[in-house]
């Protein structure tokens, strides 16, 4: 089978744990062999393949839970929680990570919407979510297994990209399909606002000027916004921002500096939304993931 093949082919080039590159941009393999407990991060625009054991994220209390039945993919920035809480020795976590060219993406899914009749439209006008779990089809499994194929320096710099887009295109097709080709193609305006938003963390952005920024007015947005990300515009910004300030304070950067960078001016209110957020004052949260790391 495969799924089986394509196993093989990534337990030979990853022995430890850790994520390693292929060669090709944007695809990695990684391996885990411990628990790790979920925790905030920030998934950037992806398809995540699992291979043996089980990953989870959790956005906005819904916890996606998934294994080699399902790739996940987000095609959105979106403020996550996640972790691999059921890694171990005898089970490990294998899988490969894709980012999404938005260029490539975008290229992809306008070219599809201009063949008519090609590809089925959405029934519904809502939102697809930013977050979705699609089932392997043999057109991705075929094109993640020819894609994995190019192990050699040459071969991947040769074909590796017309390769990768033969497999954003199985995803296009796929059961993601529908909320990577609006997120992507014509009608990406809520896709547009999270980038917006994405790189002026630390600024003042309202949700005026994000609904502005796409043409829609404030009520429409909300709505739209809702729908794409779970959450309303605040929530999602706050989620951001506190998701980005845990991620550089468990890499070492100090409580005042990260709560600067992501936007906040007062230290204490900062405090106050972070323990909220995640149960835990900064500090707390620090000593914690310290303890974590080496533990690991």
């Amino acid at each position: 089978m495969i799924k089986h093949e394509i196993k093989q082919m990534v337990e030979k080039r990853i022995v430890n744990d850790g994520m390693v590159e292929t060669g090709i941009k944007g695809v990695s393999l990684f391996k885990v062999t411990h628990a790790i407990p979920c925790a905030p991060a920030v998934y950037e625009p992806t398809v995540i393949v699992i291979l043996s054991g089980r990953k989870e994220a959790i956005l906005d209390g819904d916890r996606y839970i998934y294994d080699n039945s399902q790739y996940l993919c987000c095609t959105v920035s979106l403020p996550v929680e996640a972790g691999t809480p059921e890694a171990s020795l005898e089970e490990p976590l294998l899988g490969v990570y894709i980012s999404l060219d938005i260029k490539v993406m975008t290229e992809l899914a306008i070219e599809m919407a201009s063949a008519k009749g090609l590809i089925k439209q959405p029934k519904s006008s809502s939102q697809p979510q930013g977050l979705s779990l699609a089932n392997w089809d043999d057109a991705f499994a075929d094109a993640l297994f020819r894609l994995l194929q190019l192990e050699s320096t040459m071969d991947a710099s040769i074909l590796g990209e017309s390769r990768l887009r033969e497999l954003y295109y199985a995803i296009l097709k796929g059961d993601a399909g529908i909320s990577a080709r609006r997120a992507f193609g014509v009608g990406n305006e809520i896709a547009r606002s999270i980038e917006h938003l994405s790189m002026n963390l630390g600024k003042n952005v309202t949700i005026d000027q994000l609904a502005s920024l796409v043409g829609m007015s404030r009520a429409v947005f909300h709505r739209k916004f809702k729908q794409a990300t779970r959450m309303s515009p605040i929530q999602f910004m706050k989620s951001m921002r506190l998701n980005k300030a845990a991620m550089t304070i468990a890499a070492g950067m100090n409580v005042s500096e990260a709560a600067m960078k992501v936007g906040y001016v007062s230290s204490s209110q900062f405090s106050r939304e972070f323990k909220r957020m995640y149960g835990q004052s900064p500090k707390q949260w620090s000593h914690s993931q310290a303890l974590l790391e080496n533990l690991s």
